[in-house]
């Protein structure tokens, strides 16, 4: 038995409100790449759900930047650390936050800027880190980098301290500072495809036009178009239009030479001012012929754009923070294959496991972390959630959308649970039992509770003091203690019933799990203890043969009631933990979801 990663499903692009986000596309116009959280991302932009994940940073990272050849890549973190990858080497700048790299156009010269106690950039070869160059000129953070693909080199920064300075390579050295031009932080610098001109935009709303082999000023155009900061800027590969991305939640192609708008798209319900629709960043991929703009809004949807038309053709959402809570519509025996995560920053996402694309759920979401997800047959289905805004919110799966505002709940909720049509939630103070949105019952626990399971009218509610109590769910929806596991000697994590309901998998914060048979609650199996690290959570195939867990200890393990001294695991199947796991495809496969904000599906070969 082997578990094989089979597909990821991306996280999106982490965003700052205030700062720009950097994307950068192939040279064929195939792929885009972006920092996400302390990981890489390269995407297809065709198809969003394939995607490759680069891990080796350690910091949060900020920059990805592919080389004109596309087989190389240039990433930066707030450590100061910079990595060329699927090449030879690696080079390395110290100090402080990259905030852009540039690479030259024969991909072997990178310049890296950003923020640091000396020096404010670097200029290094590709394959050995070795210094070519210096960055001067400037007294504050560098927010932007971009160097000229023609002979003679030249490259040109924009920095917090409203200058754009000019440099002669290579080695790359000072030659002039633009000051006066802009009068607050730039934050975009870009030399045209065919290197004659070179443009810059900033948090004044401005766009100047330089001369891309001499850095003369050609003049500013636009003024009071953009009604707030712009924060990206892009070519098109002809030279003759670039785009603009900015906080008034427009996207803008201009003619450079006429210095007029071409192309307007406002992002967001019209005459609805909506911060999670900033425009913090736009890349205009070359080597397509279909004219695709991709901009990126502060809530970390990208927006495919084509001109002549209005509205985005395409929206990719995803989530920016770690997914905390995972349910799957195997759960409750549903014919569509559809999966829910839900993450810290309030957000619950849907996603088609056949096509691996996620769409947010609309409506009055939670504000802050989704501590569980539950589905019910109820209907057409309903999955509901809780939240640390402590309160209970139900969706609808068909359409993807929230019913109605939230329920107040009595507590902090720690998990949900679903037994029939009615759901459980644990909370610090105790046990609520609801239907239909309808407080039914509360049971005060002399325990803190911290996770929930259920079966039909069974539910196991795990404590703080490693204790699990069984308790009986009546028709009138009280619960009536039944009996208490003490086997662990751990706060109990996670809990898991059987899908037919024989037997429940108990994991606690030691790493450890142990299964007992819910007939008369004996240990079944304890031999399941390969897990270093808490718990997170615990899920059953739907024969019951196989289960699943995923710890913070970053590893996945499959398990075998029949062997239980056979394990197949994925070994560091997300940076900073795993948070949820699930089957899917009746059982066939594996997604799981962490600490990195991905979905990942794994294949389970060797099932007999």
């Amino acid at each position: 038995m082997s578990v094989i990663a089979d597909a990821i499903w991306a996280a999106s692009p982490s965003t700052t409100r205030g700062q720009p986000t950097k994307l950068s596309t192939d040279s064929k116009g195939e792929r885009i790449a972006y920092a996400s959280n302390k990981s890489i991302f390269l995407r297809s932009i065709d198809n969003p759900s394939l995607s490759k994940q680069y891990t080796a940073h350690t910091a949060q990272t900020t920059v990805a930047r592919f080389s004109p050849s596309g087989y190389y890549v240039a990433s930066g973190d707030v450590s100061g650390s910079v990595r060329v990858w699927d090449c030879v080497g690696e080079g390395a700048t110290k100090g402080g936050r990259i905030n852009d790299v540039a690479w030259d156009g024969d991909s072997q010269r990178i310049i890296a800027v950003g923020d640091g106690k000396q020096r404010f950039g670097h200029c290094i070869t590709a394959d050995s880190g070795n210094s070519v160059g210096e960055i001067s000129g400037h007294s504050s953070q560098v927010n932007s980098v971009s160097i000229r693909q023609q002979r003679p080199l030249r490259a040109a920064t924009g920095s917090d301290d409203k200058s754009l300075v000019f440099y002669h390579g290579a080695p790359f050295k000072f030659n002039t500072s633009l000051r006066g031009k802009h009068t607050n932080f730039v934050y975009g610098v870009a030399f045209s495809p065919d290197g004659g001109s070179l443009v810059s935009v900033g948090s004044d709303r401005k766009i100047w036009l330089y001369d891309g082999r001499t850095g003369e000023v050609k003049g500013q155009i636009g003024d009071g178009e953009h009604k707030g900061s712009i924060f990206g800027v892009s070519w098109a590969k002809d030279s003759k239009k670039f785009v603009t991305a900015s906080a008034d939640q427009t996207v803008k192609i201009w003619d450079a030479e006429a210095g007029k708008v071409v192309q307007n798209w406002r992002l967001g319900d019209e005459g609805v001012v909506s911060i999670a629709n900033h425009q913090v960043s736009v890349a205009w991929p070359s080597g397509r012929s279909d004219g695709l703009v991709i901009s990126l809004g502060l809530s970390g949807d990208l927006n495919y754009l084509v001109q002549g038309n209005p509205k985005p053709v395409r929206v990719v959402s995803g989530h920016q923070k770690n997914i905390i809570s995972i349910e799957s519509s195997d759960q409750i025996g549903s014919k569509a294959d559809t999966l829910w995560t839900g993450s810290s920053e309030g957000r619950i996402c849907s996603w088609d496991v056949t096509a691996g694309v996620g769409v947010r759920i609309d409506g009055e979401t939670h504000t802050n972390y989704v501590a569980g997800l539950a589905a019910t047959n109820e209907g057409e289905g309903r999955v509901y959630s809780v939240g640390w805004d402590d309160a209970l919110r139900t969706m609808d799966p068909s359409t993807s959308t929230f019913i109605g505002g939230g329920t107040k709940l009595a507590g902090q909720p720690k998990a949900v649970a679903a037994s029939g049509n009615r759901v459980v939630v644990a909370t610090t103070s105790g046990l609520e039992v609801f239907q239909d949105t309808k407080q039914m019952s509360q049971t005060t626990t002399k325990v803190e509770p911290t996770t929930i399971a259920a079966y039909k009218d069974t539910v196991a509610v795990g404590s703080s003091d490693g204790s699990v109590d069984i308790y009986t769910l009546s028709s009138s929806s009280s619960l009536e203690s039944k009996t208490k596991i003490t086997n662990s000697t751990s706060p109990v994590c996670s809990l898991a019933f059987s899908q037919d309901g024989s037997h429940l998998a108990v994991g606690n914060s030691s790493g450890k799990i142990v299964v007992f048979k819910t007939t008369d609650y004996s240990v079944a199996i304890d031999r399941w203890s390969s897990h270093t690290g808490r718990v997170t959570s615990i899920a059953w195939n739907p024969e019951g043969t196989l289960a699943v867990s995923g710890s913070l200890d970053t590893n996945i393990f499959v398990w075998s009631v029949a062997s239980p001294e056979k394990r197949a695991k994925a070994a560091n199947a997300h940076k900073d933990g795993v948070n949820g796991v699930a089957w899917i495809e009746g059982g066939m496969k594996i997604v799981s979801a962490g600490g990195d904000a991905a979905v990942k599906v794994w294949k389970v070969e060797g099932l007999s």
